[in-house]
């Protein structure tokens, strides 16, 4: 996974009145926890752009003024609710031998013939919760939706990879592509159909004549 560098400043003082002057220089307040106890330091707002703005996972190395340095991500991000600039970030410090979990983006890849024919391709997850030590986390989850006809769905179990571990239930639905009104019906899908009605109707039709003969 991707990881970007964010220079920082450690805080001596966390009071109201320090915080207050750090957000007024254009500084945000930080804390780090995760070590034998929490940190607290202060970087640019600017140098969170490329961490909170994007899509994108990634882990976070804080290189602070005394030279020292700590692997991390992003835990918590509060926003000021008029002017919408960052106000307080809060990471967790990880470590090459403890599993962590993040949420990590999909990317689709293929182009699925349900939705070629009308079908509407419908996502309930953008980013899907995985669990792995840092080597191992993937920077995306690539879905190939190319199979997926009208009316199918794609269940997370069908994504199972063996670097990570996903924190969703077996039936979770990753991906599906729904009937629309401008679908147009492919001949191999309406050929099942027509050969599940026949089965459906055939053995409707057993029962009744049955009770005729009765």
């Amino acid at each position: 996974m991707k990881s970007i560098t964010i220079n920082g400043s450690q805080r001596e003082s966390v009071g109201k009145k320090s915080t207050k002057a750090l957000r007024n220089a254009g500084q945000v307040p930080c804390v780090v926890y995760g070590g034998d106890n929490p940190l607290h330091f202060s970087a640019p707002e600017l140098a969170f752009s490329k961490l909170v703005y994007t899509p994108d996972a990634h882990t976070v190395v804080i290189i602070l003024d005394n030279g020292e340095s700590i692997n991390a991500i992003m835990q918590d991000i509060q926003f000021h609710p008029v002017t919408d600039r960052i106000l307080h970030v809060d990471f967790y410090q990880i470590f090459e031998d403890k599993a962590i979990v993040m949420d990590i983006p999909i990317h689709t890849v293929g182009a699925s013939k349900g939705v070629m024919n009308g079908g509407n391709l419908r996502r309930p997850y953008r980013k899907l919760r995985v669990k792995a030590i840092p080597s191992k986390l993937p920077d995306f989850i690539e879905v190939d939706i190319t199979p997926l006809k009208i009316g199918s769905k794609l269940y997370i179990t069908e994504l199972h990879n063996e670097d990570y571990t996903f924190l969703h239930p077996d039936n979770t639905v990753v991906m599906q592509v729904r009937r629309s009104r401008l679908a147009v019906v492919d001949e191999e899908e309406e050929g099942e159909d027509e050969e599940g009605t026949t089965e459906e109707g055939a053995a409707a039709e057993a029962p009744a004549a049955e009770a005729a003969q009765e």
